[in-house]
């Protein structure tokens, strides 16, 4: 049986199917214009983190966070890369010599060892993967029994990927790094050391030690460096950012912002200002006024005025020309 609508009952349907994609279609743009102005709020300062004249890392923050968070969330980041350097710096040392020997026989001879009848306890324990290759200390500082070279190139290869994560050169390719960046590349170093190690190292160890926070940098270069959270200073346009106050009280309301801040030890006054120009900047202009100082030396050196006796640089050519005088030539003929 075939039922005939009535044509306006037909349009009437036409209209609501209309309707409804017209509705999906707006729903989909609000959806899509939501995730826009999520990607717009996200839009946050941007902190260029420099100790004394070398950069360091790049930040975000907003500009209403308290300074004394802020401080401290730079400063955990600031020592926690210092860290990682660290361990990367001892990697090596225990990718060719192995484990750390106990310190009371480190900088010992054979010979001391022997007739102090010390044993390091330790060298059973920690066995690297696949089986040690021996290679002497000859500081003493390790035992000498290092991995193989497939376990060596494990520990190199995270050592580099580690490095990379919070290399001073993630600044120039705009990267900025987080607290989960430097966690991520301890977490890489701790995995590589324990593919090698898995029984672990000693305690006594500087890398182990590193890892459980247990490190004594006490009387070392690396103790300079760090700069406890408590005691962390930041300062921007020679101004220090004073603690119970928010970013906004000295930068303003802009989140579209970039700044050079500057993280400083308390007591050790205010760090340098920046210059005018970058580094890059200056050896563009010197190399623009040399090239300048050239081409005058060179102009000074050419004397030639012989274009002086030609006919185009005659001042007197057109005046001779209308009076008849431009083709007289004296003597007899």
């Amino acid at each position: 049986m075939t039922i005939n609508l009535p044509v306006n009952v037909c349009q009437l349907c036409v209209s609501k199917k209309s309707t409804f994609r017209l509705l999906a279609t707006v729903a989909v743009a609000e959806v899509s214009l939501g995730g826009l102005c999520g990607v717009a709020m996200r839009i946050m300062v941007q902190l260029h983190v420099k100790r004394g004249d070398e950069s360091q890392f790049l930040f975000n923050t907003s500009v209403d966070v308290p300074l004394e968070t802020l401080t401290e969330q730079v400063a955990v980041i600031y020592n926690a890369r210092l860290k990682v350097d660290r361990i990367c710096s001892e990697l090596p040392e225990l990718a060719d010599h192995g484990i750390a020997m106990p310190p009371n026989m480190q900088g010992l001879t054979d010979e001391q060892i022997v007739d102090l009848k010390l044993r390091d306890e330790w060298e059973e324990k920690c066995v690297p993967s696949g089986g040690p290759e021996f290679n002497k200390d000859e500081i003493g500082r390790r035992n000498g029994h290092a991995p193989n070279q497939k376990m060596k190139e494990v520990l190199r290869k995270t050592m580099e990927e580690a490095k990379a994560l919070i290399s001073k050169k993630q600044v120039l390719a705009g990267v900025c790094v987080t607290m989960e960046t430097v966690k991520e590349a301890l977490d890489q170093l701790r995995g590589a050391v324990m593919i090698v190690y898995p029984m672990g190292l000693p305690p006594h160890d500087p890398i182990r030690m590193e890892f459980e926070n247990q490190e004594d940098l006490s009387g070392t270069q690396a103790s300079l460096q760090v700069i406890p959270a408590e005691e962390a200073q930041l300062w921007w346009a020679a101004k220090e950012m004073q603690r119970g106050k928010k970013l906004q009280d000295y930068i303003g309301k802009n989140d579209k912002t970039k700044i050079v801040v500057k993280i400083q030890k308390r007591g050790q006054g205010a760090p340098a200002r920046e210059p005018l120009v970058t580094e890059e900047q200056q050896k563009l202009m010197m190399a623009h006024y040399y090239r300048r100082q050239e081409e005058l030396k060179k102009l000074d050196e050419v004397e030639d005025d012989s274009y002086l006796r030609s006919d185009w640089s005659d001042r007197q050519a057109l005046k001779r020309q209308f009076q008849g005088l431009s083709n007289i030539k004296w003597g007899p003929r």
